[in-house]
């Protein structure tokens, strides 16, 4: 069938080629071309500095924009490269079979969750194989080239087990013990995603595999994507038999395919040839045959095919894991739009359930000399949470970051925690007035968290509208080419949600539900009274703040700025994960304007390409008189969190510096 295919794209095929030839490197069309350099730059796959330097010469059509970007992309790799390759490489394992006495390699697999393993359906046909088969990972050699001992794993098909024979893919579960953690903990795990824009004709792609058994091996450079066809792609990498089952990578370590054949030259009748143009015979051996090309599934389209499955909730349970990429991380979702989450979800927010609010916490005396306070100040989705547990949890992070910048640690106890969580809950709570009973069947995220008055209601739409623009949404026909909405079927708001889960690594109910509560706390007066109040009841009356703020906090803080007393003087201001680059954030502040508040002495916005709260930023763009802007690249799954924001060196160094007296 793979050879059919290759015969049937001969004219595509020497198009592509014609145009290589003619010098054009990526001959794809340019919606292909702009899909892929956002999702370059949004992760900061090419430096920017890079870019500008490359773009900025002469001016330049979009497509010849595009391809000088991709040309970066393709020549010159970051360090990360390599130790990121090493990461990726590490969740491959090689699958061999029990037979009578023997041990045989029949392929290669890769983690795809914590306690999922992909491969081909040629290489697991069904349950009863899987069962007589287990993996190896780490069978690799070291640094030294010397053998490494390999870490056996048995499967359990029992658990999952889920194939597709056209697909040509296998899905099955990675057996562990109990007193062991699952298999991604230890070896890592692909991220898989259906979004577009991870690669496109013309560029290079990267397999690691088992190739006839033997230790994992790397096919890198001398290949690239010749056609991109529905459900499969083909390319010039070299393989062996044995590869069978290998992820198939771009240059950022991405998957873009499942390996599952190499391609044979054929004649008119299919039959298969040899190198001498001879028809080939079983006999012959497959190092005989006329190889021309390589062909992977496209991981999209497994995705895709995985989404339609009816699966037990248990099975359903383990695809979440894979992430909010793929598609699956809630029941009945589909790659194109996010439904309603599962019935044993809360959806209105309730109070805590404690009459009692709890409240912050104080820092010790004499802390920093006694006249300097740091403060953390916390964004939303903290009701019910133990103020001290997350004081620790954002010190923990920080000082991660000290240490990296050669600073000394901070103590938990020498630091100021405002705790507005339960308060903002119970606001909340009472401001929605009746909870809104949602059908989790047919619901989107826009529809269940979407605040319920008019007023409310009309500043969430504005927020995620200029959101979405800011992120360049596309026209509702190429969203519908690259499959992010469903047309008429969801409206604008949930389109708009959709695409920001898109590009970013937040998935359409946490930025939601995060846009939600904001616009809330902007909308209404005494939600946003009830908590500046809060915070005010804990926070130093006097000296010099450092104050770093999350998320939702860096709009509390901002505001707090005209509620602090004279005698307090804020000598450094940290914003993290920030929304307050969006004009319809920063104008409904009670500043009144984009500008840096006069008692401000320094201000470090740390933001995070990835991060869709943070999509206004850089802040320098609209907010004035020496606003100092940092971007950094959180781990994947952890775009927002202010922890993660903590841990990077530039951040802590700058809080770290300003707490010496």
């Amino acid at each position: 069938m793979a050879a059919t295919r290759y015969r049937e794209t001969g004219d595509e095929r020497l198009a592509i080629e014609q145009q290589w030839d003619a010098g054009v490197t990526f001959p794809d069309s340019q919606e292909a071309l702009a899909a892929r350099v956002a999702r370059l730059l949004d992760r900061n796959a090419v430096p920017a500095a890079m870019v500008v330097e490359a773009v900025r010469a002469q001016p330049l059509a979009a497509l010849a924009a595009y391809e000088r970007i991709l040309g970066l992309s393709k020549e010159l790799q970051a360090w990360s490269f390599l130790p990121r390759g090493a990461r990726a490489a590490r969740t491959v394992a090689r699958i061999s079979v029990r037979e009578n006495v023997r041990e045989l390699p029949l392929g290669t697999g890769f983690l795809v969750s914590p306690r999922l393993l992909m491969t081909n359906h040629h290489v697991l046909t069904d349950a009863e194989t899987a069962r007589q088969c287990f993996v190896e990972f780490d069978a690799q050699v070291t640094v030294d080239n010397t053998p490494q001992t390999p870490t056996r794993l048995e499967l359990d098909p029992e658990g999952f087990f889920v194939a597709d024979q056209r697909l040509d893919f296998a899905l099955v579960l990675v057996a562990a013990s109990p007193e062991q953690p699952p298999p991604g903990k230890t070896f890592g795990w692909n991220r898989l995603s259906a979004q577009p824009g991870k690669l496109v004709i013309g560029e290079p792609v990267n397999i690691v595999g088992h190739p006839r058994g033997r230790l994992k091996e790397i096919a890198l450079r001398d290949n690239r994507i010749q056609v991109r066809l529905d459900d499969f792609l083909q390319y010039t990498t070299d393989t062996e038999p044995g590869n069978s089952g290998s992820p198939v990578f771009n240059d950022q370590w991405e998957i873009v395919a499942l390996h599952h054949t190499g391609v044979p030259k054929a004649d008119e009748q299919g039959r298969v040839l040899r190198r001498d143009g001879q028809v080939w015979q079983p006999g012959d051996g497959e190092d005989a045959i006329d190889w021309v090309s390589n062909e992977g599934v496209r991981i999209d389209s497994i995705l895709k095919h995985l989404a339609t499955l009816q699966l037990p909730s248990h099975q359903r349970a383990l695809l979440a894991e894979m992430g909010p990429e793929s598609g699956l991380h809630l029941p009945g979702t589909s790659v194109d739009t996010v439904t309603a989450p599962p019935p044993d979800v809360v959806v209105p927010r309730m109070a805590p359930e404690s009459a009692t609010a709890r409240t912050g916490l104080r820092a010790r005396d004499g802390a920093f000399g006694g006249s300097r306070h740091l403060v953390f100040l916390h964004g939303r989705d903290q009701e019910g949470r133990d103020p001290e547990n997350l004081r620790r949890e954002w010190v923990a992070g920080l000082n991660q970051g000290l240490v990296r910048a050669g600073l000394p640690p901070v103590d938990p106890a020498d630091v100021w925690f405002p705790y507005y969580g339960d308060r903002l809950a119970q606001a909340l709570t009472a401001y929605e007035v009746i909870p809104r009973i949602v059908e989790a069947s047919t619901a989107t995220a826009a529809e269940v968290v979407a605040p319920a008055t008019p007023t409310a209601h009309a500043v969430y739409e504005e927020i995620i509208g200029e959101a979405a623009s800011k992120w360049n949404l596309p026209s509702e026909g190429q969203l519908a080419t690259e499959r992010i909405g469903r047309g008429d079927v969801v409206g604008t708001l949930q389109r708009q949600l959709s695409w920001l889960a898109a590009r970013s690594d937040l998935d359409a109910w946490a930025i939601a539900l995060i846009f939600r509560d904001l616009a809330a706390y902007l909308d209404d007066r005494r939600v946003r009274d009830e908590v500046l109040d809060c915070v005010l009841e804990t926070m130093p009356a006097t000296g010099e703040l450092v104050l770093v703020s999350h998320s939702l906090g860096t709009v509390v803080g901002m505001d707090l700025m005209t509620r602090l007393p004279p005698s307090v003087k804020l000598v450094h201001l940290t914003t993290a994960g920030s929304p307050l680059g969006l004009d319809s954030v920063y104008r409904r502040l009670l500043v009144g304007k984009p500008t840096r508040p006069d008692r401000v002495a320094d201000w470090l916005n740390a933001w995070c390409p990835t991060d869709a709260v943070a999509i206004g930023c850089p802040l320098g763009d609209d907010w004035a008189d020496g606003l100092t802007d940092i971007a950094v690249m959180n781990a994947r799954d952890r775009a927002h969190s202010i922890v993660e924001y903590l841990t990077h060196a530039e951040v802590a160094r700058t809080v770290g510096s300003r707490l010496a007296v």
